[in-house]
């Protein structure tokens, strides 16, 4: 994803409950992770990862202590990651990231967005082949001294180690992985005593498309409607 996408994102969030989101989101992650690897983040890593991310944006502990209660108990709800894949106005491919505990609804409520608001939506693999699947870890650059780090990490698979910032706009460095190095780098972090603010997976893709701002706009519009549907996680495009 390019900086200018990220950007635009920012500012339709910032007309959204970006807060509210952000907690329904992590709180589908819990569940997905505490079906997976139960609700010990000592034997879970994935929960203790997904719970490092409920701290990066402040979830109230009970808010979390909660979610991890109700994906332990019986009748809690199970929830399916399913990607969808299609096209944007412009010819922008964008990858949709859901987590679903109706596979009918959350389908049928995509193929609407993408229909009306000028894209198409495709069948598997009709777009998933410009992305790769990547770890992105981010750190505050207080201390660290980004060239040695840069060399350090290279052997441990590293991509890229790019600028960044928060929500609230402070600088961060985003250390960028395969998705199959993800183990390795994040021992690398440990091992160098460099606690990630938040850890996440994304869909990176190869070449980015340049679009004219009314163009782009339109492609925005899209996103907005789909990252307002409750059942998706994430929204990932080749705008640049």
């Amino acid at each position: 994803m390019g900086r200018a996408f990220e950007k635009r994102k920012s500012t339709i969030f910032a007309r959204m409950d970006r807060v509210g989101r952000q907690f329904a989101k992590i709180g589908k992650d819990i569940a997905i992770a505490v079906k997976t690897g139960g609700s010990s983040p000592e034997g879970n890593p994935a929960l203790r990862r997904i719970l490092q991310n409920a701290r990066a944006v402040n979830m109230p502990k009970d808010k979390v202590e909660t979610a991890i209660k109700k994906a332990s108990g019986q009748g809690a709800a199970s929830y399916e990651v399913v990607v969808y894949e299609g096209y944007a106005p412009h010819g922008i491919a964008l990858l949709v990231e859901t987590a679903t505990d109706n596979v009918t609804r959350t389908v049928a409520n995509v193929r609407h967005a993408f229909k009306a608001n000028g894209g198409n939506m495709g069948t598997t693999g009709s777009v998933a082949f410009m992305f790769q699947r990547q770890g992105v870890f981010r750190l505050s650059p207080e201390g660290i001294d980004r060239e040695t780090l840069e060399l350090e990490l290279i052997d441990h698979g590293l991509l890229a180690l790019d600028d960044g910032e928060s929500d609230k706009g402070d600088k961060q460095l985003l250390v960028r992985c395969a998705f199959a190095d993800f183990g390795n780098m994040q021992a690398a972090l440990e091992a160098r005593k460099l606690a990630a603010i938040s850890t996440e997976f994304e869909y990176v893709a190869d070449n980015l498309t340049e679009l004219p701002e009314d163009k782009a706009n339109d492609v925005m519009k899209l996103v907005a409607e789909l990252e307002g549907d409750d059942d998706v996680q994430n929204v990932f495009s080749n705008l640049g």
